[in-house]
């Protein structure tokens, strides 16, 4: 892991307290935020804490594998050129969509980040809920960049600066930022969409940095509807070893019950939800019901 994350920590920690503090107030004066829960928050920063111990002794493992496709590299790019820099910039952030979009729409992926979605409250401590299982299957989707000519360490400081910059979406106590910078960046605006369990929310927003993905792709939804944080199926437990496992655990038992195959295969690597008989309990499938009901409807239902 980069040093940029460790010396970060101090920042992580104000930053914590000064929200904390913020939410205090605006929940005094009536506003309808999620704000902080003690057990929430615990759960959150024991999660973070094992990722960054996990990350930390996995990151050789793939240091070396990114080293070793630098030297079978199509490309000699220079590591003190500004262009290779922003080309960098531009690739990281790409690949983070792909990394991101997956760990919500095939389940193997999705067991290795459910764990950040778990929360049913949206601060800063959210963001650092972080995956114990993600560093170690979703590495293979940066796999080409050093393969291209992008020097290991030009890597590992730019997805450190991609997480830096994601930390300061998971907040309510930014509203929206000045519209170019909405259109073109990912804000806390467009992130509590994607961490919102309303069903047009859902799957929608995988932007690292850059929001134009999204645009692109077909998966952007502005911020319509307050949020309801959280999962389709909530958990019902602040303790880490279950936030961590409770997927992976889920999976085993359904390809257990699998009939044939067919059915392991989408139990494992078709979207979260997925049923042999229907598709109706993808996000998709609960995105297409949303569209045909009256808003007053569909907000009632998510409360």
């Amino acid at each position: 892991m980069s040093t940029l994350i460790y010396w970060s920590f101090p920042i992580f920690i104000v930053t914590l307290i000064l929200e904390r503090l913020w939410a205090g107030r605006a929940t005094r004066e009536g506003r309808e935020i999620r704000g902080y829960q003690t057990r929430d928050t615990f759960a959150s920063l024991s999660m973070g804490l094992g990722n960054v111990l996990i990350a930390s002794v996995f990151k050789v493992f793939v240091l070396a594998l990114h080293y070793w496709l630098y030297e079978h590299r199509v490309f000699d790019l220079q590591v003190d050129a500004a262009w290779v820099w922003v080309a960098l910039f531009f690739a990281e952030d790409l690949c983070y969509y792909a990394f991101h979009r997956a760990g919500h729409e095939v389940r193997f992926f999705w067991a290795g980040h459910v764990n950040h979605h778990s929360s049913r409250s949206y601060n800063l401590s959210t963001a650092l809920r972080q995956s114990w299982t993600g560093p170690l299957i979703g590495f293979i989707f940066w796999l080409p960049l050093p393969f291209l000519g992008f020097h290991p360490l030009m890597l590992l400081t730019q997805q450190a600066v991609s997480l830096l910059y994601q930390y300061w979406l998971h907040t309510e106590a930014i509203d929206r930022m000045p519209a170019p910078f909405e259109a073109v960046f990912n804000t806390p605006s467009h992130h509590r969409v994607h961490h919102g369990r309303n069903p047009l929310y859902l799957d929608r927003n995988y932007a690292g940095i850059l929001i134009i993905w999204d645009r692109l792709f077909g998966t952007f939804e502005p911020e319509r509807e307050r949020p309801d944080y959280g999962l389709t199926h909530n958990l019902e437990t602040y303790n880490p070893l279950r936030i961590a496992f409770h997927e992976w655990a889920d999976i085993l038992r359904d390809v257990r019950a699998a009939r044939g195959v067919r059915e392991v295969l989408g139990r494992v690597f078709g979207p979260p939800g997925w049923q042999a008989e229907s598709k109706d309990e993808t996000a998709a499938g609960q995105r297409r019901r949303a569209t045909l009901e009256p808003e007053a409807q569909r907000s009632q239902r998510t409360r």
